[in-house]
């Protein structure tokens, strides 16, 4: 067993993931991906995996917090591998960069989104902010 093996056995260990077959290849191409992917990206690099069961496995993730969702308006969900320590609470949400020239979407993992003051008796649940624009290649 080699070592990236063994560290995403790991990782779904810690977070209270058995670490079935397709689980640990999801994980694994989310974790060596620097923009966040939406099931169909994943469906054609595993395309030897049931659909169902990659969707499966990212829905399990993301309700013990592996991984986020990412609604970018482009109105394909996208995933991206949660930062160490991250809880999927409300102090953990970040900025999101959606880039309109490659249509790739960014964590923006050191822009955190500020805690804003709601009227009396709201509740923020969830807050999805995106930025829109052109990432650093396409920029050039």
């Amino acid at each position: 067993m080699n070592k990236q093996t063994t560290d995403v056995e790991e990782i779904l260990q810690k977070k209270g993931v058995k670490p079935t077959a397709v689980r640990m290849n999801v994980l694994n191409f989310l974790l060596d991906q620097e923009k966040a992917v939406s099931l169909k990206d994943i469906e054609s690099v595993l395309s030897r995996m049931d659909r169902s069961s990659i969707f499966r496995t990212l829905k399990s993730f993301e309700e013990h917090k592996l991984i986020h969702s990412i609604d970018d308006g482009t109105g394909m969900t996208k995933y991206a591998v949660c930062a160490e320590g991250c809880n999927c609470e409300l102090e953990d949400l970040h900025y999101h960069f959606y880039c309109i020239s490659c249509e790739k979407t960014f964590c923006l993992m050191d822009h955190p989104i500020s805690t804003i003051e709601l009227p009396k008796n709201f509740k923020m649940i969830h807050a999805n902010m995106v930025i829109k624009g052109l990432c650093d290649k396409c920029n050039k």
